[in-house]
């Protein structure tokens, strides 16, 4: 009786340890996650303490991925092995899921391959969205997290993505606005999903402000301080949160308009953890050929770079 035939994939991000496992008929079989823990009141982590995180981590999700790999052949091994496709892209959180998929990959004779945690989150978006088709042309990408906000021009290959950057912020990252406001609001970090449940309980009218940036770049530093100084006028949180989202919409919109003025109409892939937010998610879907993760897989999971390896996997076999 013939195994089923599966790909594992780690991704070892610096808020998330996540294995997954999925089958060569591209099945999702097993989307495996465990926080790292900020500490009270922290905006973030260093990295020593999220190499460490990672490494007590990994035995504990792989001690839970047996029970999906048990009886199944695994053919391949993905791993994110740096943040973004850029040379020099570097974070030693990374380092952890590269040991565990190449120990876990070196007994069994299978390969490695490694990809940017960035084009895991892109295609992450392609895999859970249904979008199939924008594996096989050229698309905008914007991803949006605590770490990075970035335009970029995305051109699918066999062994994943060529990506040029080609816009952004100039500053903060939307991500890092987000966290700075919602811990002034006495939230816990990482603070995006109380802020969006604060701001969907907002009734008051939103301030307007001219978005800071040109064309395809923009300026969120000074986000965080109108909104501070918005909740300092007025004790609304849900108001102060609403805003921040109104803001972060219309300046990804702005962005993305001027990027079609540029190259041309095209899909976008709306790619990261900040892209789960549901006000953020209409303004946008309501203007462009916009494609977005599940909520599960919009933040940091390592579901993409198993798709990017069995991709890969197949690519070589001509399968």
């Amino acid at each position: 009786m013939n195994k089923e035939k599966v790909v594992v994939a780690f991704d070892t991000s610096n808020y998330t340890t996540s294995v997954a496992v999925i089958g060569v008929d591209g099945r999702l079989i097993a989307n495996l996650k465990h926080p790292l823990v900020v500490r009270e009141g922290h905006r973030g982590i260093r990295q020593a303490d999220a190499v460490f995180l990672h490494t007590v981590n990994l035995p504990v999700l792989m001690r839970e991925a047996r029970k999906y790999i048990d009886g199944k052949e695994v053919v391949a091994v993905g791993v994110s092995e740096k943040p973004r496709n850029v040379q020099g892209s570097y974070m030693p959180c990374f380092l952890t899921g590269v040991s565990a998929a190449e120990s876990f990959a070196a007994p069994l004779c299978v390969p490695v391959y490694r990809f940017s945690h960035q084009c895991g989150h892109i295609m992450a978006v392609i895999y859970s969205s249904g979008r199939h088709e924008l594996a096989d042309e050229s698309f905008a990408a914007l991803h949006i997290s605590g770490g990075t906000t970035e335009l970029l021009r995305v051109t699918p290959l066999q062994s994943g993505f060529e990506t040029e950057i080609v816009g952004g912020t100039l500053d903060l990252n939307a991500g890092q606005v987000i966290d700075r406001v919602g811990v002034n609001l006495g939230l816990r970090f990482p603070c995006g999903n109380d802020l969006e449940k604060l701001a969907l309980t907002n009734t008051a009218k939103i301030p307007k402000r001219k978005i800071s940036g040109e064309g395809m770049a923009v300026n969120l530093s000074g986000l965080e301080n109108m909104a501070l100084k918005l909740y300092e006028d007025t004790k609304d949180a849900p108001l102060t949160a609403a805003f921040v989202f109104d803001y972060i919409g219309n300046a990804v919109s702005n962005i993305s308009e001027a990027y079609i003025e540029k190259y041309g109409d095209t899909p976008f892939v709306y790619a990261g953890g900040v892209m789960c937010n549901s006000l953020i998610k209409n303004k946008l879907s309501e203007k462009f050929d916009a494609a977005f993760a599940e909520p599960a897989l919009s933040c940091d999971n390592a579901v993409g770079v198993a798709m990017l390896a069995l991709t890969a996997y197949k690519a070589e076999r001509g399968l």
